[in-house]
């Protein structure tokens, strides 16, 4: 049905930058917020940005500053720019778009980001 598709992980040194991108297809009720979660080794997966329908946007203190999160609605994709990284921004990140009205959540596969240092 809805399948969320992201791309633009990688590799990079501390102190560079990576864009991914989530792609949305399918049919899903509107409104629908999209953003990004993060899991590291050994920790719970948590909230990194997210971009309900419209201007607001959400951050996880440990991004503010250095993560920009966007949104084209009308292609439905969500874009995270990330600049000064960091080693513990190593994680797996995971787009989500949530159904507000259905309070349902559909999740990508993940793209793998690694900053060494």
């Amino acid at each position: 049905q809805v399948q969320l598709v992201e791309s633009g992980g990688g590799l990079v040194q501390a102190g560079g930058s990576l864009r991914l991108s989530c792609a949305a297809s399918g049919s899903f009720l509107r409104p629908a917020a999209m953003g990004w979660y993060r899991q590291a080794p050994g920790k719970e997966r948590e909230l990194v940005a997210l971009m309900p329908s419209g201007v607001t946007t959400t951050y996880a203190d440990s991004v503010k500053g250095r993560f920009t999160i966007s949104r084209d609605i009308v292609k439905n994709t969500v874009f995270l720019q990330m600049n000064s990284l960091k080693p513990e921004d190593t994680a797996v990140y995971f787009c989500i778009l949530r159904e507000i009205l259905r309070d349902r959540s559909y999740w990508g596969q993940g793209t793998q980001v690694n900053v060494s240092s």
